[in-house]
């Protein structure tokens, strides 16, 4: 698996598990939504080790370091040896920060209940 040269960024984003389908991997090349030293490329694009790769996902900017090639989905302990993070602390502080449009339930305590969603529900029609 390290051998390889040259690997495809839509199978290699999906590879590192960064995105859960391919087909997730290739609509973000389409849209720009990938940059590979400041380009936007498509999803046929071949990464190289030492690349650096500039991914805008749902308004989070994440920027990795290609480190490993690896065409196969493997488990996360073994994806996470393939990039390094260079992500800037205040972006991943922004990832952390709990969202105004629900609620922080405490781990484990399970889904809404109907009155819980029918707070929500009033919650959100006021906020229209």
């Amino acid at each position: 698996m390290s051998d390889l040269l040259k690997t495809r960024i839509d199978k290699w984003l999906w590879s590192v598990r960064v995105y859960k389908t391919r087909t997730l991997a290739s609509e973000a090349c389409a849209a720009g939504k990938i940059k590979i030293d400041g380009d936007s490329v498509k999803a046929s694009y071949l990464v190289k080790q030492g690349q650096t790769i500039q991914i805008n996902r749902q308004g989070d900017k994440l920027t990795y370091k290609v480190l490993k090639l690896i065409d196969k989905r493997v488990g996360a302990p073994l994806a996470a040896v393939c990039f390094e993070d260079l992500t800037p602390q205040e972006e991943k502080d922004k990832l952390n920060l709990p969202s105004a449009f629900y609620e922080v339930r405490d781990k484990g305590v399970g889904r809404p209940t109907k009155r819980d969603r029918r707070d929500i529900d009033r919650f959100k029609e006021f906020d229209d």
